[in-house]
């Protein structure tokens, strides 16, 4: 078995490129639409403050209004004042009220819709991400780096825990190994001897192929499945950037 640095090497570079392409030409245009959005809710958080002023003008106005009453008439006016010194305390208070609750809720609201828009971003971010790493990896999808597959399943049968090896063992449907492209005779009596090694007993053994591991081999029955492929690193890798906030 022999491993192709050419290859490998070439990978590591289309990386590199991936994340270069990402930090330029994705996240600008994501700063720019959260930038956007928090524009517009400092707009609604001015509406609010301009509610608030309008309602401490409108009770300077009553003020002025009842102080400049003549000095004869305020015995008759007595209750006339109380009643519009009440009304004016609470115009007052319900408009602060509503002033408060505007701010609370444009508060609220910016908080959400930001949230809202980073999961929405990460899930586009991710999604594109898996989608170019899979290009990318599927032009490597070469018989060399089949081999260095084999190697890896290998070495995974061999690092089996009881419980697993129990599982294999009682697969009375037998076993199938799955690849990408079909295996030669000399890598299945590989696996096939290494699987007999860690069961102590080998089940019917059957060997398919499916495209859509992008390159690799998978030990799957009914109940277990022993993953080592390029589609399993990149499910694993999308889910944890789905949960990194």
């Amino acid at each position: 078995m022999s491993i192709d640095f050419w290859s490998l090497g070439l990978q590591a570079v289309n990386v590199i490129i991936l994340i270069w392409l990402l930090s330029r030409f994705f996240w600008r245009p994501v700063a720019a639409a959260i930038s956007k959005r928090q524009d517009a809710v400092g707009t609604l958080l001015s509406d609010a403050q301009t509610a608030k002023t309008n309602a401490d003008t409108l009770l300077a106005e009553v003020t002025t209004a009842r102080e400049g009453i003549a000095a004869e008439r305020e015995t008759m006016l007595t209750e006339a004042a109380k009643t519009a010194e009440i009304a004016a305390n609470l115009t007052l208070t319900n408009a602060q009220k509503q002033a408060q609750t505007l701010i609370d809720t444009a508060q609220l609201e910016s908080v959400r819709e930001a949230d809202a828009l980073r999961a929405e971003l990460t899930a586009q971010a991710t999604q594109l991400a898996v989608n170019i790493a899979q290009k990318l990896l599927s032009r490597l999808d070469t018989a060399v780096v089949q081999s260095a597959f084999v190697g890896l399943l290998v070495e995974a049968i061999g690092a089996l825990s009881a419980d697993d090896r129990q599982s294999l063992r009682a697969a009375d449907q037998g076993i199938e190994m799955v690849s990408t492209l079909d295996i030669n005779e000399q890598d299945k009596a590989t696996l096939t001897q290494a699987l007999g090694q860690a069961l102590g007993s080998l089940p019917a053994l059957t060997f398919v192929s499916d495209s859509e591991l992008i390159a690799g081999l998978e030990i799957k029955t009914p109940h277990f499945a022993l993953h080592n492929s390029w589609q399993s690193d990149l499910t694993t890798i999308a889910k944890a950037l789905n949960h990194a906030e």
